[in-house]
């Protein structure tokens, strides 16, 4: 008898445990749908990961002899609206400077994310900015495009004592970054689209002297509800857009750059990888522009390219791709003139 005992409250147990296992599937299941702040979660923690890993790996392409500017205000009414600036030791003019706009798909990533490479870069001289904004959801769209337009608006004042030169500006950045600086960029060129967004631009058409793009997400309609980058794009678009589905929705199609760029949109330079689920997007935006004859200078790869080069493979310097994009990049910024500052 108490064998049978011990084997009913074995099973009892057994059955509550599997209660209990249900009952905390079914919250993480109810969770995921309720909110998509547990689906933000678990990208930011690989992306973080990811963005530590390409960091330390650009570290020894760093060359010396740089100034350093942490965590200036911007606005200071803004407690993300923060930048970071560098620029050669020796720079005794203002430079041409390079506003970068960090990714992490909107929902992650930070400005410190692409220190190193804002250091190589400086290192060939330029002054450098990498500028924060606050990330989905904690703020929606358009805000993070409000901020950057803060950003350049304070380094245009010229009043800052930065090495920048307000009539050289150019706006850079890497996936979700590459596509702010893009859409910024677009509504720069054209004050009505910039309107119906609901800011005023800081800088005027023609105030920008180029844009450098890298893997952007640049066109809402090429995103599809299926394949394997489906699901995270159903994360972002609820977080920053509030948006359930991926769909036909106003706001998408203001987020889509191809639609709204004009023959004033400035030079650019745009690259992505031949295996970046995005790649479509890129090879879209630059169709759109040199449709309305903007110079555009293309780095793209074959289909077949070895090693596949993925998302964001410009900061790999180890690679021969990295450092072509690169030696480019570089001569594509030395190449622009200067443009009309307001």
């Amino acid at each position: 008898m108490a064998k049978i005992a011990v084997g009913r409250r074995w099973l009892r147990g057994v059955g509550a445990l599997a209660a209990l296992g249900l009952s905390l599937a079914l919250g993480l299941w109810l969770a995921f749908q309720l909110s998509p702040w547990p689906s933000v979660w678990l990208v930011r923690q690989a992306f973080e990961a990811g963005a530590r890993e390409a960091s330390a790996a650009l570290e020894k392409h760093v060359s010396g002899g740089l100034r350093e500017w942490q965590d200036l205000a911007y606005d200071p009414a803004d407690p993300d609206g923060r930048l970071d600036v560098y620029a050669p030791a020796d720079a005794n003019a203002p430079l041409a400077t390079v506003v970068w706009i960090h990714g992490g798909g909107f929902i992650s990533g930070d400005k410190r994310d692409v220190a190193n490479y804002a250091r190589v870069l400086a290192g060939q001289g330029f002054t450098v900015v990498s500028v924060q904004y606050t990330i989905a959801p904690e703020a929606r769209y358009p805000t993070p495009l409000l901020q950057a337009n803060r950003a350049v608006g304070f380094l245009a004042r010229g009043d800052h004592g930065l090495p920048v030169d307000p009539s050289r500006l150019v706006l850079a950045g890497d996936s979700a970054g590459a596509q702010l600086a893009a859409q910024l960029a677009a509504a720069y060129a054209d004050p009505g689209y910039a309107a119906a967004i609901g800011f005023e631009p800081a800088l005027p058409p023609g105030g920008l002297a180029g844009t450098l793009l890298y893997c952007g997400p640049y066109d809402a309609g090429l995103v599809g509800g299926e394949g394997p980058f489906a699901g995270f794009m159903r994360t972002v678009f609820w977080a920053y857009f509030g948006l359930r589905e991926i769909g036909d929705d106003p706001l998408l199609a203001q987020f889509s750059v191809p639609r709204h760029v004009s023959p004033a949109f400035p030079p650019t330079f745009i690259s992505v990888g031949n295996a970046d689920p995005l790649a479509a997007h890129s090879v879209a935006l630059a169709d759109a522009l040199e449709a309305r004859g903007v110079p555009v200078t293309r780095l793209f790869f074959p289909d077949d390219h070895q090693p596949p080069l993925g998302h964001e493979y410009q900061f790999d310097l180890d690679g021969e791709a990295g450092q072509r994009a690169l030696r480019e990049s570089v001569d594509f910024l030395r190449g622009l003139p200067p443009r009309g500052a307001p």
